[in-house]
C-alpha cells in the first residue's frame, strides 16, 4: 500500500464518510432550529406581543443605514433563517461533543445561552436597541422574549442533531484537535 490509498481513503471520507456525516446533521437541525425560531417570531407578530420590540425591523433598519438604501422587511427574516440553518448549526455540530450535557435539548439550552448572550451584548447594542434590547423601556420583557426564542432555536437544533447522531454514531471533531 502506497501514499495513493491513504490520499484515497481521506479523500472517500471527505466526500461523505465518517468526517463528513456532522455536517449534513447539523444543517439539518440547524434548519429546524430556524423553522421552531420563525415560527416563534410568526406567533409573537400575529399575537401583537411586545409590539415596541422588534428585533427584525431594527435589523432592517441598520442594514439600511450602512447600504444607504432601503432593505426589503424579507431580508433580515431570511437572514436569520439561513444564519441558524447554516452558520449557527455548524458551529453547534462542530462544538457538539464539547458542550456540557449528556443529551441533545441539554447542550442547546448550553449553546442558547451563549447565543443570547450575545445578542443581549452585541446585536441588540449594534442595531440601537442597547443592552438587552434596555432602550426599548419593557423592562426585562424583551431579555427574557429574547432568551425563549433563542432556546425554542437552540434546543430544536440540539434535539434534531442528537436524534440524527444516534442512527450513526458519527462524532465530529473535537474542537482545537485535528
Amino acid at each position: 500500500m502506497g501514499a495513493d490509498s491513504g490520499c484515497a481513503r481521506r479523500g472517500a471520507a471527505l466526500s461523505g464518510g465518517m468526517t463528513g456525516r456532522w455536517i449534513w446533521k447539523a444543517a439539518v437541525a440547524g434548519f429546524c432550529g430556524s423553522a421552531a425560531h420563525t415560527l416563534l417570531m410568526y406567533l409573537k407578530s400575529r399575537s401583537g406581543l411586545l409590539p415596541t420590540f422588534q428585533p427584525y425591523e431594527s435589523l432592517q433598519a441598520t442594514l439600511g443605514h450602512l447600504t444607504g438604501g432601503e432593505i426589503h422587511p424579507i431580508v433580515p427574516w431570511a437572514m436569520s433563517f439561513l444564519n441558524g440553518s447554516t452558520i449557527l448549526g455548524l458551529c453547534f455540530g462542530r462544538f457538539y461533543s464539547s458542550l456540557p450535557g449528556n443529551r441533545g435539548a441539554a447542550k442547546g439550552v448550553t449553546f442558547g445561552i451563549f447565543g443570547w448572550l450575545l445578542m443581549g451584548f452585541v446585536f441588540f447594542p449594534l442595531v440601537g436597541l442597547g443592552l438587552f434590547a434596555g432602550k426599548l423601556d419593557l423592562a426585562v420583557w424583551p431579555a427574557v422574549f429574547s432568551l425563549a426564542m433563542i432556546l425554542a432555536y437552540s434546543v430544536v437544533l440540539g434535539v434534531v442533531y442528537a436524534a440524527l447522531n444516534s442512527w450513526g454514531e458519527v462524532v465530529p471533531p473535537r474542537a482545537g484537535i485535528k
